[in-house]
């Protein structure tokens, strides 16, 4: 099997696995809008749904037209990573750890959305009174995958310059 494939299937277990079993322990140790704090004044659990999107960015009701659009922007993005991943050439290892844990990410959302309507979200930071929205190992994976994926892109386009003068 390509190596592309290889960190597509390691990934993808390990942060779905993650991102589940975390959500699973906060959903049965931690009530709904409870907190507990793990660093005072920056780090809590808090366990928290998001019907919206990134950041709870058109959030609203669960169920309905909201989570028919979410879930079937998911499906499509999980198709696209898909096939950019297939059509990645094998010396692009970094784009494919990027592709991957974007995917990874996607898909670990996307099961909270079919069974819930909503994500489950718990990792909780703030820092006086700057607070940044709750989030999941999922939306960490999508993170750092998109950072990677800029990272190699500046990198290569900067390779591009220099070879091009």
């Amino acid at each position: 099997m390509k190596r592309k494939y290889w960190v597509l299937l390691i990934s993808f277990v390990l942060i779905l696995g993650l991102d589940q079993y975390t959500k699973y322990r906060v959903e049965q140790d931690i009530p709904l809008h409870q907190t507990i704090k793990v660093v005072d004044g920056f780090f809590n659990l808090t366990h928290l749904r998001n019907s919206g999107g990134a950041f709870g960015i058109l959030g609203g009701e669960k169920g309905g037209v909201g989570t028919f659009f979410f879930v079937s922007v998911s499906l499509m993005a999980v198709g696209i990573l898909i096939y950019l991943l297939y059509r990645l050439k094998e010396h692009e290892r970094t784009l494919s750890l990027s592709l991957s844990l974007i995917l990874s990410g996607a898909v670990g959302n996307l099961i909270d959305r079919i069974r819930y309507g909503e994500v489950v979200d718990f990792l909780d930071f703030h820092l006086f009174s700057h607070h940044w929205p709750a989030f999941n190992v999922a939306d960490s994976a999508i993170t750092i995958g998109i950072g990677l994926m800029l990272l190699e892109l500046l990198v290569h386009d900067k390779k591009r310059l220099k070879t091009s003068s």
